[in-house]
């Protein structure tokens, strides 16, 4: 009975590993075009004001709510300053928030936080802009 349990436990792992992969290259090319334009793709990177960090400049606030959205402790502070684990927040945040994938409503809502991002537009225009113009000339490549 122990064999069958961990074997169950080893197949959802591996096929949460493997759903984790497939959203990651779904958002990827995105992915590095906010990073490119909120840390120069730095995982090291703070904000003058110190309130974002890391590769995509993530706030504390967004670290509690992807550790509501898993239900667990799942991220740390620490975790913004991790290249992978902050990739790993955008898509746990994108996949509550954003389900159906709309591109556009990724980029603005990520650096809006608003929910009605996409009835605020003005408020994103220019950032909108800057990440599109980075996901045009990464996606050319």
């Amino acid at each position: 009975m122990k064999k069958v349990i961990v074997l169950f436990l080893l197949t959802v792992s591996v096929v949460a590993n493997a759903a984790d992969k497939n959203l990651e290259k779904k958002w990827g090319a995105v992915i590095e075009a906010i990073a490119q334009v909120e840390s120069e793709r730095n995982p090291k990177a703070v904000s003058r004001n110190g309130c974002y960090v890391g590769y995509l400049q993530i706030s504390k606030i967004l670290v509690n709510e992807c550790n509501a959205i898993a239900g667990f402790k799942k991220y740390t502070y620490e975790d913004r300053k991790d290249r992978q684990k902050s990739i790993d927040m955008f898509i746990d945040f994108m996949e509550r928030h954003n389900p159906s994938g709309n591109m556009e409503r990724a980029i603005r809502l990520w650096n809006s936080g608003d929910r009605n991002c996409m009835n605020r537009k003005s408020r994103t225009e220019g950032y909108y802009r800057r990440v599109m113009s980075k996901y045009s000339s990464t996606a050319s490549l």
